[in-house]
């Protein structure tokens, strides 16, 4: 059914017992001309673009679990386009376009507020840094602005711009950035699928590839064997557990990355900021709490949990930056697994096996790419052949000694 005021107010006038189901729960057809192996932002975003823009309709999303547990559930609903390189600028601006179109188009409201982002400076490098990036944004005709030390404690007059440590001297801004609700991106991508024909298939977990003649025909799952022209893995920190279902190693490592969201407080935080000496993050979220993360674990585990040291290093970092979080509290925490890419950008390509196709390595950037993701994955599964904005996107760039390495710090996946 189509969301709108007026179905608001009828079905509250009905005591708001007419409202459907937001997608079906079929069983698994025996072939699907298209099986996506993940049931999170990017595996949902694919399925939808595959039916809107390319009309493959024939199309089975399958997870293990029940949609939203993964990982677009277990992120800090950061969007932002405000990249440095040529192979990643365009796409995520792109990505963050079709944010600001995205709840017209699958009709849900995903609380999509662009209310900016602020990423500060400590020093000279970084304050070059900065600005080369903004530059860089704006010949890519994108949205940015270099803030000096004033601006920032005027924009920001709760950061401790004086700090004896680490001194706040700039920041740069992007304006159309934002937050996005996690869990009703997967929501909306997975409503707007199943309305157009795509089966979501929850509680089935893929426990094998089975190929034939050297190309894969299907997926063994717990609900029995499904038969597919085409396999799409969107698996992210998953991702080469599935890949190794095919024989294939995948130049990624999987990291712990973990969230936390604090009591819910007055509005003080309008923006989103980030520190760079703590690689601290940080916004407030419409019921008040502060939402807020830092670095990966730095170790490698699959569990979607953390550890104590990487608690106490998010709260120094943020009490640092603002001091008055001294006197919060930590409301919960959760954690994430990340595919950590060698040169910290992702993987959208056909793989060395026939009919089976890689969406990995987002590393941090994965929610904000979601649009993005699905639009230009769902291009390369229909047509074969990639899009243009992930032309250097590819797998073999690291054959080709071709990084796409955004923060220049080399093979060191932990790093980026």
């Amino acid at each position: 059914m189509k969301y709108s005021a007026l179905s608001v107010f009828l079905n509250g006038l009905r005591g708001n017992t007419a409202w459907q189901k937001m997608w079906r729960a079929p069983d698994p057809k025996p072939q699907y001309d298209v099986i996506i192996i993940g049931g999170g932002g990017h595996g949902l975003a694919t399925a939808y673009y595959l039916a809107k823009n390319h009309g493959i309709t024939n199309v089975a999303v399958i997870e293990k679990s029940y949609i939203g547990s993964g990982n677009v559930g277990r992120n800090t609903t950061i969007i932002r386009s405000n990249y440095l390189l040529e192979g990643n600028n365009p796409f995520y601006e792109l990505s963050l376009k079709l944010w600001e179109g995205l709840e017209q188009d699958f009709n849900y409201n995903a609380m999509i507020s662009q209310r900016g982002i602020l990423n500060l400076v400590h020093n000279d490098g970084q304050r070059d840094a900065a600005m080369r990036r903004g530059n860089a944004m704006r010949l890519h005709g994108v949205d940015a602005e270099y803030f000096d030390k004033e601006a920032v404690r005027r924009f920001a007059p709760y950061l401790d711009v004086d700090q004896s440590r680490f001194p706040i001297v700039g920041g740069l801004f992007q304006p159309r950035a934002g937050t996005v609700r996690h869990d009703a991106v997967a929501w909306g991508f997975a409503r707007g699928a199943d309305s157009r024909g795509v089966d979501i298939i929850q509680n089935c977990e893929v426990t094998g590839l089975r190929r034939e003649g050297g190309r894969v025909v299907g997926v063994e799952t717990t609900r029995g064997f499904i038969g597919a022209r085409k396999v799409a893995m969107a698996a992210a920190g998953n991702s080469s557990r599935v890949a190794e279902m095919a024989g294939l190693k995948l130049p990624i490592e999987t990291h712990v990355l973990q969230a936390f969201v604090s009591e819910g407080i007055k509005p003080f935080i309008d923006s989103v900021i980030t520190y760079s000496m703590g690689h601290f993050y940080i916004s407030q979220s419409d019921k008040g709490g502060l939402v807020f993360g830092g670095d990966i674990d730095m170790y490698n585990s699959y569990a979607q949990r953390g550890n104590l040291s990487m608690v106490e290093h998010v709260a120094e970092a943020g009490k640092t930056m603002i001091p008055r979080l001294s006197r919060m509290r930590y409301l919960r925490s959760w954690g994430g697994v990340m595919d950590m890419s060698m040169d910290g950008s992702p993987i959208i390509d056909k793989t060395p096996v026939e009919n089976l196709f890689i969406n990995c390595g987002w590393c941090y950037g994965g929610f904000k790419a979601t649009p993005a993701s699905g639009w230009c994955y769902a291009h390369l599964i229909a047509n074969d052949a990639p899009h243009p904005l992930t032309r250097q996107m590819r797998l073999d760039r690291f054959a080709r000694g071709n990084m796409l390495d955004e923060e220049g710090s080399g093979p060191t996946p932990n790093r980026h």
